[in-house]
């Protein structure tokens, strides 16, 4: 009993800190597009934040790859490369000379990145009890990542140069991949194959396909509002915040705040989803976005720091939701196949936001229409989420004996 504990304590903090790295690369770069890359490069905004595109759709499409190997041989060797390619990818980002190389390295460091989600989440949900406030504490760690990806940029490129805000990061992950080496070949972490939670009451095929299509749609609104907003924010705040000595780290400080104050809403999403019909969790956190996001298009300044933080919060806040709805669908020995599946949509085709915004951005040379669209599809999604069957609050589950 004592080593299976110790085992998915470990397997919580190493899930947690992937979950921090997995999010890092991408808020690195939207946070140095505006303040280093488009002059480095000698490119417009829109020509910049594309050469991630490639990366963002690897870190989506390859997805279900990585859960189907998880699913077939291994969760935690899946874990163990990921932290090997991610960090190694970074580390190649920070030393690119041209667009190419640094869009090559960016899809290196995507694909391995893509490994994340299917297989830590779904590693997650086997050893966590309560699991919508494991989900929404893991969640924290991942809004982390972006928050510290904006503010680390910011000093490294006062500090270090912009180059050092890939390299340093990237090299603490590969010393996390020599930790968990260690820890795999000492025996503290194992691989688990048995749900720790009971798994909830069978469902009939036709709730589970009419499920499986309302959450692809929602799922596909709700990434193309978070990758639409990931570039959007450091480019907004620059256009109020760049001018002075001290620019660069205000805006880096502000697109920080919005992610670090918004990733502990996952923790209330994940306690509402724990006590609450999940269902119900997921269509008001969608429906809120609407006129928060209406907002966002109009006000600037102080404002839009605070409409953002309510904004990325509620996009945030439905995930644990979202995770509960796509585990209780899905059979536990295809979990972190389905999972990837899940993040090609999230993550692989709804990276197409990125281009969205630059495209609409460059066109306008503003951001109220683009937040009108997201609007839309926030709207979009609520109204799909409310012909998702209807379930009673879930009782609290019993801990486990000793």
């Amino acid at each position: 009993m004592e080593q299976h504990e110790l085992s998915s304590k470990l397997a919580l903090g190493f899930a947690g800190i992937g979950h921090t790295y997995s999010h890092l690369f991408a808020p690195i770069f939207f946070t140095l597009v505006p303040l280093a890359l488009e002059q480095h490069l000698g490119l417009s905004h829109g020509e910049t934040v594309s050469l991630i595109v490639v990366g963002n759709l690897l870190f989506g499409f390859a997805a279900p790859i990585a859960g189907w190997l998880a699913d077939r041989w291994s969760s935690t060797g899946m874990m163990a490369l990921y932290y090997l390619g991610t960090g190694a990818g970074m580390v190649m980002v920070g030393l690119s000379d041209t667009p190419f190389a640094m869009a090559f390295w960016l899809g290196v460091t995507g694909l391995f990145a893509s490994i994340y989600h299917p297989v830590g989440i779904a590693w997650l949900v086997r050893v966590s009890i309560n699991t919508g406030t494991a989900l929404g504490i893991n969640g924290v760690f991942g809004a982390m990542g972006a928050a510290l990806g904006a503010v680390l940029t910011g000093i490294m490129i006062d500090t270090l140069g912009w180059r050092a805000a890939y390299v340093v990061p990237g090299s603490i992950v590969l010393l996390t991949f020599v930790a968990f080496v260690f820890c795999l070949a000492r025996g503290w972490v194992v691989e688990s194959k048995e749900d720790r939670k009971p798994p909830p009451p069978p469902v009939s095929r036709a709730d589970t396909m009419r499920v499986i299509g309302i959450l692809a749609f929602t799922m596909l609104c709700g990434g193309l509002i978070a990758n639409a907003t990931n570039p959007a924010l450091p480019k907004a705040f620059s256009l109020d915040f760049s001018e002075g000595s001290g620019g660069v780290m205000t805006v880096s400080f502000f697109v920080g705040a919005v992610y670090a104050v918004a990733g502990f809403m996952q923790v209330i999403g994940g306690k509402l989803a724990d006590t609450l019909p999940v269902r119900r969790v997921y269509f008001y956190g969608f429906l809120l976005q609407v006129p928060i996001l209406l907002a966002a298009g109009w006000v600037g300044g102080t404002a839009l720091v605070g409409i953002s933080i309510l904004m990325v919060s509620a996009n945030f806040g439905v995930l644990p939701a979202e995770n509960i709805l796509v585990a209780r669908y899905t059979p536990s020995d295809r979990r972190a196949l389905v999972f990837g599946l899940k993040f090609v949509l999230a993550l692989g085709i709804s990276s197409l936001g990125v281009l969205l915004e630059g495209a609409i951005f460059d066109f306008t040379g503003n951001f109220t229409a683009l937040f009108a669209t997201l609007a839309g599809l926030a709207l979009a999604g609520g109204i799909a989420i409310n012909h998702l069957p209807r379930e009673r609050a879930a009782a609290p589950q019993p801990e486990p004996a000793e």
